[in-house]
């Protein structure tokens, strides 16, 4: 690869540094289901005027200076590297190319991105299945940014399909549910207790994340192997959507945040799908990795913006792990299965008065400053190889969105390259939450995992319109 004459070199961020490390090497693929068959002949174009411009990441590798520190180095980018267009037999069914889509993405998603180009792949899908006619997956580097500023770049290449002319819109975020307050809250006894309890909480949360994150695995489940290597492996994607509306319909009924019901939907999901694969799973210790983004700031602004200094909602890895513990399949759970969400919304509401989050990342600030990003690394590795699962989510645009001309159906994403034999992300499109399962091929079902979500999420909506239940 050719170097630009003028070379710009950028320090590459911590955070950057533990992604793209010989630890660990995450990738994020985003999947767009087109609505009509794929036409590529614009794509090197498109791909030199609209999304290299985004961000300099994109025209850059990350390499290592005299003094041993990493730098972002731009490079000039030949754009016949990073587009992909596989070849699959001809003549089909729609059908039979689910086996071959669903065993593209586990390819290149066990695939290590080359260190001497810059971190991104595009991979054109030609071929209909029973989802879609076509696909685009951005492959990109977790080191290049989290999902929030990937989402944003993404976003910076799509347009409203109705009216291009018109930017699109999200659904508003309210991370917090009402609390009500009485007039007592301002006195200082209550401030000492709030206090108190901030601070016995970050204590707590703090010191169990810490002893997670070190030495104490979770229970050997169906989820949950505890292999070494788990992150070379392959895996298998299952889909599923449901309704943002009837999300917000339990949310308001059991007084959570989206964010709540989403999380009890899937831990019972989860729960059920042990359980039924191996009788007793269902009270083992398991814990859940929920990806908590940390900008002050969570709406979306143009790339532009984003990479400024002062920008409101920052360019780069702005997350936090919070562990959770998923909870148990009480023998009574199918009386009022919504208690997953209360619990979820409960266990959040620990969390969200901790501060332990804020101080495990001052403790990969000094482990990285007296042992190096590489020790950093492996810290974050063991965090993810100790627990079972991980849950992570993006806002999407409330309206369709559409790639020169071609209407985005559908939209997902999926993280790759992390030790764990399960993770759940989620995105919300056009007033749908589509979740995808990412399991490891041949130890977890994921379709039938996507099933007993499924099945949790109807349980829940049977509770919610039964007219026997009583809030």
């Amino acid at each position: 690869m050719e170097l630009k004459e003028a070379e710009e070199m950028e320090p590459v961020s911590p955070s950057g540094q533990y992604l793209n490390s010989s630890a660990l090497s995450l990738s994020v693929l985003g999947v767009l289901e087109s609505e009509i068959p794929i036409d590529d002949s614009q794509c090197f174009s498109l791909l030199k005027d609209i999304f290299l411009p985004i961000n300099p990441r994109f025209s850059s590798i990350m390499v290592v200076d005299e003094n041993g520190e990493k730098q972002w180095k731009r490079v000039e980018v030949k754009l016949r590297n990073h587009v992909k267009v596989p070849i699959f037999p001809s003549g089909l069914s729609p059908e039979a190319y689910d086996k071959y889509f669903d065993d593209y993405i586990s390819e290149i998603g066990m695939e290590l991105f080359p260190q001497s180009q810059p971190l991104w792949e595009v991979h054109i899908i030609k071929y209909p299945t029973s989802h879609a006619a076509g696909f685009l997956i951005f492959k990109l580097h977790h080191s290049l940014g989290d999902g929030f500023s990937l989402m944003g770049a993404l976003l910076s290449c799509l347009q409203r399909a109705d009216d291009p002319s018109v930017p699109l819109t999200f659904p508003s975020v309210n991370r917090f549910p009402s609390n009500k307050k009485d007039g007592n809250n301002s006195n200082i006894f209550s401030n000492m207790y709030k206090t108190f309890c901030v601070v016995s909480e970050t204590v707590s949360d703090f010191c169990w994340s810490f002893v997670k994150s070190a030495w104490l695995q979770d229970d050997r489940t169906p989820i949950y192997s505890g292999d070494d290597g788990i992150e070379f492996r392959p895996v298998s994607v299952a889909t599923t959507a449901f309704s943002l509306d009837q999300i917000k319909q339990i949310k308001t009924k059991v007084d959570a945040t989206v964010n709540d019901v989403i999380a009890g939907i899937i831990f019972l999901g989860t729960r059920l799908y042990m359980q039924e694969m191996r009788q007793g799973s269902g009270e083992a210790n398991s814990t859940t990795l929920v990806l908590l983004n940390t900008r002050a700031f969570r709406s979306y602004e143009s790339v532009k913006d984003m990479v400024k200094p002062d920008a409101k909602s920052p360019w780069g890895n702005y997350f936090a792990f919070l562990h959770v513990s998923i909870p148990k399949l009480a023998d009574d759970w199918s009386s009022n299965p919504l208690d997953f969400v209360v619990k979820a919304r409960q266990i959040m509401n620990v969390k969200k008065n901790s501060l332990g989050a804020y101080l495990t990342g001052r403790l990969l600030e000094i482990v990285r400053k007296f042992r190096g990003p590489e020790a950093a690394a492996r810290y974050i590795h063991s965090t993810l190889k100790n627990s079972s699962m991980t849950i992570t989510n993006v806002i999407g645009p409330v309206e369709k969105m559409a790639l020169n001309n071609h209407p985005c159906k559908g939209l997902y994403f999926v993280v790759t390259g992390a030790p764990q034999s399960l993770s759940v992300t989620i995105v919300s499109y056009m007033g749908k939450l589509r979740i995808a399962v990412v399991g490891e091929d041949g130890f977890i079902d994921s379709h039938k995992l996507k099933s007993s979500i499924e099945n949790a999420f109807e349980m829940m909506l049977n509770d919610f319109f039964s007219p026997l239940k009583s809030t």
